[in-house]
């Protein structure tokens, strides 16, 4: 009898080569070279690119990807890495390595609380971070530690109140915690600077239909109560005289006068 080959238990998905890799190189309009792998159908992290570890920008976005090995400690030239709409459900303890990252996006992936490691904390430099449309609970404590962190995404998540962590961000201007299980007569907890804003990181295309309807309503929304106020500010000057026509009628008033007497 022919036996029968043992099924692989590595997820299908597409292979990447060298030679594919290398031709998804590009370089951006601020000289950072990047390396563009999204949308491609990987469902495993590709070894090969460790041999373009000096990249600084890294995009793995809208694969398969249910794992990211600790190897991604070797690209210690990055500064951004995109990793949004995967099936990630842990993220590994070695990018706490990434000391140069500005930017990571996790949206849109199966992540947990204790899928997300302590040593996010070690990366100091981190500006931009979006954990959007995961089933995170609350927010592991070091993350206080990102000091220079100025944009966080938190939207779509299990939260039932905002971490007390973020109260330590001294540089966060922008927050986005929408659609969480909050209860609304719980006042979120945010420092009386008036720097929190709403924060999607989600590009439109990659939104759903539902998602994307819901955007553009707040957005009209927006438009609609600042093309009131405009309105009503134009009103309230519409009627008001302004200094140089009051002078002209005066200095017209006094020619006539000057005139009269004269002849």
């Amino acid at each position: 009898m022919v036996k029968g080959k043992k099924k692989s238990n590595e997820p299908s998905g597409r292979k990447i080569t060298l030679k594919m890799a290398k031709n998804a190189l590009k370089v951006t309009v601020d000289g950072k070279r990047r390396l563009d792998l999204s949308n491609m159908a990987i469902a495993t992290f590709p070894k090969c690119i460790l041999k373009l570890c000096d990249v600084e920008e890294l995009d793995l976005s809208r694969n398969l990807l249910k794992k990211i090995p600790d190897t991604i400690n070797k690209f210690v030239n990055l500064r951004s890495l995109d990793l949004h709409s995967n099936h990630l459900e842990q993220v590994p303890a070695a990018i706490g390595h990434l000391h140069n990252l500005y930017s990571l996006n996790l949206c849109n992936n199966h992540l947990t609380t204790s899928g997300l490691p302590h040593e996010l904390g070690l990366l100091r430099n981190l500006r931009i971070l979006n954990l959007g449309m995961n089933r995170i609970e609350t927010l592991p404590p070091p993350v206080a530690a990102l000091k220079e962190l100025q944009e966080l995404g938190l939207f779509n998540n299990l939260l039932t109140h905002l971490p007390k962590c973020i109260q330590n961000l001294p540089k966060l201007q922008r927050l986005n915690f929408k659609a969480n299980p909050i209860p609304p007569d719980e006042s979120p907890e945010v420092d009386c600077i008036q720097r929190v804003e709403c924060l999607y990181l989600v590009r439109e295309d990659c939104l759903c239909t539902d998602c994307l309807k819901r955007c553009k309503e707040e957005r009209e929304k927006l438009d609609s109560r600042m093309s009131a106020a405009s309105t009503l500010k134009k009103s309230i000057f519409a009627g008001l005289i302004t200094p140089n026509s009051v002078a002209q009628e005066n200095q017209a008033v006094w020619s006539s006068r000057i005139s009269s007497k004269i002849s």
